[in-house]
């Protein structure tokens, strides 16, 4: 297993970018802070008010695929909820290739399938292959659950498998 990022004391978390439905006139909020633990925390507040309803971190690192790797692992620990964690192959194409997963409020070993990110442009799954690049040039924390909620998800590492 190959670890593409690894959060800790010596992490620059403003290399990480918030974006939340302000940028469609939402109010929901968060942030990405380093815990004394060397974890990345991604918490907040989602809002459903004025159409919102998400709140999201993005990286963009190129990481070149090989036929080997085949899954996305996830060291996390979360809240009992439910996120995705998204994939572009182009930082300039418009749909993410989306992975649903749900949290046990423990710290967690996921494993989610390259084969299964799905194409999504602004909530509607795209009639689209999954995703099928050779690099993955932005990935990203996001959490949508259609409803109002206080948020925290704690991530020790992202790897390829």
């Amino acid at each position: 297993m190959e670890k593409i990022y690894i959060f800790s004391t010596q992490t620059n978390i403003r290399e990480w970018r918030i974006v939340n439905d302000g940028v469609m006139g939402g109010i929901s909020k968060s942030n990405i802070v380093l815990t004394d633990a060397g974890h990345g925390q991604f918490s907040g507040h989602v809002s459903l008010e004025n159409n919102g309803g998400f709140a999201s971190i993005q990286l963009n690192k190129e990481i070149r695929l090989t036929e080997d790797k085949k899954f996305i692992v996830l060291r996390i620990k979360g809240d009992g909820k439910n996120y995705e964690f998204r994939l572009k192959g182009n930082v300039l194409q418009a749909e993410s290739y989306v992975h649903q997963f749900p949290t046990s409020g423990e710290w967690e070993s996921l494993r989610l399938p390259l084969s299964d990110f799905y194409p999504q442009f602004r909530g509607r799954k795209l009639n689209l292959p999954n995703f099928n690049f050779e690099s993955i040039e932005q990935m990203s924390f996001l959490i949508a659950n259609k409803q109002e909620e206080d948020f925290k998800l704690l991530i020790d590492w992202i790897g390829l498998e």
